[in-house]
């Protein structure tokens, strides 16, 4: 292999430059011309290819989102499109591509890999931590540290005013986010999708915390949640506890952004180098991932498609300290 194709696609997640740095330095050192494809499977229909060399990914380790963008491509999910991605390739002579991105970027690596037969290898970077086969993905933990700062904040407020916040994080349809910044925020309640929870749990928690003298609350809210979103939730306990003076406040896309955390890095950088590793090795159709301190790989079908669970201790452990 002498030419390898890197992109990243889907959401954007802080960490992407750090990994897209290790891949070019890593396939730099040793002897690979290194291509980037600029606006994942969008730009590799149109042909948005240029060449990169350590040079081009230097002062990048610190820098939020992606040197390369990212963008979503429905053409990519016909046949056409991905052979329109397949002619471009061949033109440039890549014979490799290093994926950065989530389920929906592996979901076209697995396909585009079993049609064209061009090894592709995964870096997990999404801030939702929602695929199988790595206990971090890359941006997670910049995201709950981002998100953590907010609920500090509003924290302060709740407690100036006697206010119940609902707190809306994102997340897609896993609550890792929520319960992490459940537990290290102190909230007095945690809605994820992965449990079953209903609007009476909640209010009895509330009554609870009120009988021990409790005037402020904080509740995480997971987006995607059966019972809808922080406002659906905060309306509907304001129902049945009209006295409480409540407001919502949804984080949203503050938490993709900003300089990765020093563990996004080092994750990055080691998933970076891995996948070049891998890649010139021989695999293909695989994530690459860190589970116990160890690179692992794993089969895209099964990281896409295996839900990666909230951890029993966890859950466990947010019901305690939440408890009055």
């Amino acid at each position: 292999m002498k030419r390898i194709g890197v992109f990243t696609s889907g959401g954007d997640a802080p960490g992407m430059n750090a990994c897209l740095r290790a891949v070019v330095k890593t396939a730099c050192a040793d002897g690979l011309e290194v291509f980037g494809i600029r606006h994942g499977y969008r730009g590799m229909i149109a042909g948005d290819i240029r060449a990169l060399d350590p040079a081009a990914v230097s002062n990048m380790l610190q820098r939020g989102g992606t040197l390369l963008k990212t963008a979503r491509s429905p053409e990519f999910a016909t046949a056409e499109g991905r052979a329109r991605a397949w002619a471009h390739l061949q033109q440039w002579g890549i014979e490799g591509l290093v994926a950065i991105g989530g389920d929906g970027t592996f979901t076209g690596a697995e396909v585009f890999s079993r049609e064209h037969g061009i090894p592709i290898v995964g870096a997990p970077a999404t801030i939702d931590n929602d695929l199988y086969g790595s206990d971090f993905t890359i941006g997670f933990d910049t995201a709950i540290n981002t998100a953590l700062d907010a609920i500090d904040k509003v924290r302060d407020t709740a407690n100036s005013h006697d206010r119940v916040f609902f707190i809306e994080v994102m997340g897609h349809h896993a609550g890792h986010i929520a319960i992490h910044c459940g537990i290290g925020g102190g909230a007095e309640f945690v809605m994820v999708p992965e449990t079953a929870t209903s609007i009476e749990q909640l209010i009895a928690a509330l009554n609870r915390g009120r009988d021990h003298d409790k005037t402020s609350f904080i509740v995480i809210v997971a987006e995607g949640g059966a019972l809808g979103d922080a406002e659906v939730i905060a309306a509907r306990v304001g129902e049945e506890l009209p006295a409480l003076d409540i407001r919502v406040s949804k984080l949203g896309h503050v938490q993709r952004g900003g300089a990765p955390t020093a563990a996004d890095r080092l994750l990055a950088s080691r998933l970076g180098n891995a996948a070049v590793e891998a890649l010139v090795g021989g695999a293909s159709g695989v994530m690459l991932g860190v589970c116990n301190d160890r690179i692992t790989h794993t089969p895209f079908e099964q990281a896409i498609h295996t839900q990666k669970p909230i951890a029993a201790e966890l859950l466990k452990l947010v019901d305690v300290l939440s408890s009055s």
